[in-house]
């Protein structure tokens, strides 16, 4: 099939690779809209449409014959494992199977040296790494006792194992095989079965539960993921965080190079922001996503969604941004790595965030340059909550108020300081090698590690505890009867479990 493709990367500028994978996200919107109207009583049906779609996918659209079939392999090993070995620590042997298989093929592509434009195994395999190993835990999670069980962990254990046809299913669920967003089995069988439709008092066209709304949603969706798209190919090429390894990136004034830099990190993530918009959409034509009724009785679809643009961009600060970055990474991380080390009856400290960060490593792959930015993120992940913990207290208006001068002068400097930050620590995810990611660096003068250091030693030297004075000076002054929280530096210092999802795992 790929002479129908190559007239039009051609006429676009692009991969071959990467006309295909747009392709299968747009055509997956009319499928979408076939599978949700195949009955809930007929759920074998919608079993099968999902692997034969993801079959059409990878056979004669990709070509990626053994892609799939390792995938498969991955898909069977965790099936028969989560039904037949019964020990506390089926999950770890889960986990350590898929992400060693993963890995493997991350240093296979290295080797090879492919591109990030070059679709492979290791896109729809990150993927479904996060699918399995989710299950692995929900299904151990069913087997305890409810008591033990998290708010999370209650509402997504399986406690009736499904069939084989029903787990191909749930691995297979085409509108997210490729990039995303990963769902878990008790969403997929909500979707299946329309549970969470039943539940409304309102019925859609032809007396079924489906709620009306979903196409307004999803093709906005799509209209916003092409024009992502747009932005990303015909500005992409020109401004991107390459362009500060040029000779004329070197010619440019400091604040000129620093500037031109914010530019290009917007443009590097319009091609993210279109992936995931895509597949969003397709998702909810499918049901996927829905989370009630507004107070103005319209559907809301949010559950699907993997990234918000706007909060990502305009973000007072780094936790505001991570939320609003990879949600569904976010959620897998949290749940079943940083979670799930943390001794019973402790808090998850030092040791947690590092084997989560370690994870995050690995799962994203092998280059440098990934260890680089999740590095940096750690410390601005630090800074934030110092600056959080000592001086937001200070400008915030009294209970009631409307926000103070110095509360918006405070979340405006937050915002140029988070977006400089994110640019800084991200670039080096984008250019992967070593060397050019501090050749990059030193072009910028390292204004991220000045920025960094320059804040961590105000804190740790003197600035935590005036801070803390002023507090306390304020607190007195108001009549304050709330304690005054422990400094964050006194804290035991923590690595984000969530940073690494800055960058979401270059498209192949």
């Amino acid at each position: 099939m790929d002479a129908l493709f190559v007239p039009l990367a051609g006429a676009a500028g692009a991969s071959v690779d990467q006309v295909k994978l747009i392709t299968c996200l747009l055509v997956a919107y009319p499928l979408g809209s076939l599978f949700i109207r195949i009955p809930s009583s007929q759920p074998v049906l919608k079993h099968l449409f999902n692997i034969g779609i993801t079959l059409l996918f990878f056979f004669p659209v990709l070509g990626l014959y053994s892609a799939f079939t390792q995938l498969l392999a991955s898909v069977l090993a965790t099936y028969y494992l989560t039904k037949y070995y019964h020990a506390a620590r089926m999950p770890w042997v889960v986990f350590v199977i898929v992400m060693g298989h993963l890995t493997v093929n991350h240093i296979i592509r290295s080797i090879f040296q492919l591109s990030y434009e070059t679709l492979e195994v290791t896109g729809p395999q990150m993927v479904l790494v996060m699918k399995l190993t989710t299950f692995a835990w929900n299904v151990h999670d069913g087997r305890r006792p409810a008591e033990d069980l998290d708010k999370w962990q209650t509402t997504k254990r399986v406690t009736e194992f499904p069939s084989l046809l029903e787990f191909l299913g749930y691995s297979f669920y085409f509108p997210g095989i490729l990039v995303g967003p990963y769902l878990d089995y008790t969403d997929y069988m909500d979707l299946v079965n329309e549970t969470m439709f039943k539940k409304l008092a309102v019925k859609g066209k032809n007396g079924r539960n489906v709620p009306a709304g979903r196409k307004r949603v999803a093709y906005r969706k799509m209209f916003f993921g092409l024009a992502y798209l747009g932005i990303f190919v015909v500005i992409g090429p020109t401004w991107n965080y390459g362009l500060a390894l040029t000779p004329w990136f070197l010619e440019q004034s400091m604040l000129y190079r620093i500037a031109v830099f914010q530019l290009c990190g917007v443009i590097e993530r319009t091609k993210y922001y279109a992936i995931w918009t895509l597949t969003e959409g397709a998702s909810i034509l499918t049901g996927l996503g829905f989370t009630g009724l507004s107070p103005s009785g319209e559907t809301t679809w949010n559950g699907a969604a993997n990234v918000d643009p706007l909060v990502i961009e305009l973000a007072p600060n780094f936790k505001v941004l991570l939320d609003a970055w990879n949600m569904k990474t976010n959620v897998w991380l949290r749940e079943c790595i940083y979670k799930r080390v943390t001794p019973k009856g402790k808090k998850p400290g030092f040791r947690s965030s590092m084997i989560t960060f370690t994870t995050s490593a690995f799962w994203h792959g092998i280059a440098g340059g990934y260890y680089m930015a999740f590095m940096t993120g750690a410390f601005i992940t630090t800074i934030g909550r110092l600056a959080r913990g000592n001086i937001r207290p200070l400008v915030l208006p009294a209970p009631g108020a409307a926000p103070s001068i110095a509360k918006r002068t405070y979340d405006l400097v937050g915002t140029v300081i988070t977006i400089l930050l994110l640019n800084y620590a991200a670039s080096p995810f984008m250019l992967l090698s070593v060397k050019d990611s501090f050749l990059a660096w030193g072009r910028l003068g390292f204004y991220g590690h000045i920025i960094i250091g320059g804040t961590m030693a105000f804190f740790y030297t003197g600035g935590t505890k005036g801070l803390r004075g002023l507090q306390a000076k304020q607190a007195k002054q108001t009549n304050a009867t709330e304690p005054i929280s422990t400094p964050v530096h006194e804290k035991q210092f923590m690595l984000p479990p969530s940073f690494d999802q800055l960058v979401p795992p270059p498209q192949k």
